[in-house]
């Protein structure tokens, strides 16, 4: 992997910065955020505890999945192709477990075989909201899909195909990415209206607007204003439709388990 791809791939408005965002994301985490984090992941994985297993977080983004399923119990190794992720992971690490030898950040690509060959097999394999952005979602999903162990689980969360509307939002992301002057227009039209339409839904049902901001982190520790900006600007951006996800990874030795759709737990037979 060359080291100026994705500075090449920035400046020709084909990716958007993700670690960037996540950056601004950091700097609010805070003990409840993380324990949100926890929870939604044990919830979903139904389980308490994931000591002595062996976590793969393809994309790892802020890093904060990847704390949430070390403090879990798991030996965790993170990757992400955008060099800013990896420097929020390997910040996070540092910020909450300081020399932790069972927490490995690398920078990597989903995309690359002979990477994902050598990091071995994993007991859960957290893929969320990441190799739709690969710009070839479904060779990561394949590549990914190798590195479950047997009778292990891949999380993957892919976006839906809404039809039209997935092309639609498809030309917001390529001109959010464009450059400066389309991240401005974007953001201009979409800010106002997404903050608008939730005071104007808050006040048909007589709540108080500020709440959602408040309660937003419930989500999965998650922050409303960053996931704002992350969805608007998330390029490259593919989608899939259920039954293709599913039928795609029963290929792969993987049998469905749970699906929240765009969700979807797999594990291998």
């Amino acid at each position: 992997m060359r080291d100026d791809t994705f500075e090449t791939e920035v400046a020709a408005g084909e990716r958007f910065r993700f670690g960037r965002n996540w950056a601004s994301f950091l700097a609010r985490l805070d003990d409840d955020r993380i324990a949100e984090a926890e929870r939604s992941l044990g919830e979903f994985l139904g389980v308490t505890s994931l000591a002595g297993k062996r976590w793969l977080d393809v994309g790892s983004g802020s890093g904060l999945f990847s704390l949430a399923a070390r403090r879990l119990g798991a030996t965790v190794h993170s990757f992400d192709f955008d060099p800013d992720s990896v420097g929020c992971t390997q910040g996070l690490r540092e910020r909450f477990r300081p020399g932790d030898a069972g927490w490995t950040v690398e920078r990597g690509s989903a995309l690359d075989p002979d990477y994902l060959a050598r990091l071995g097999k994993f007991d859960v394999v957290y893929a969320w909201g990441v190799l739709h952005h690969t710009g070839s979602m479904w060779k990561a999903v394949d590549l990914v899909s190798a590195t479950v162990a047997p009778g292990g689980r891949l999380w993957l969360m892919l976006y839906l195909d809404e039809g039209w509307r997935s092309k639609v939002w498809l030309a917001v992301k390529k001109t959010y990415c464009s450059g400066l002057p389309g991240r401005l227009l974007i953001l201009g039209i979409f800010f106002p209206y997404y903050a608008l339409r939730g005071v104007l839904e808050d006040v048909v049902h007589l709540r108080d607007p500020r709440a959602r901001y408040r309660e937003y982190k419930q989500q999965r520790g998650m922050s409303m204003t960053h996931d704002w900006v992350d969805w608007l600007g998330g390029y490259p951006y593919e989608v899939a439709r259920p039954d293709q996800v599913e039928a795609f990874c029963r290929e792969r030795g993987l049998v469905l388990e749970r699906q929240r759709a765009p969700e979807y737990l797999f594990r291998r037979a």
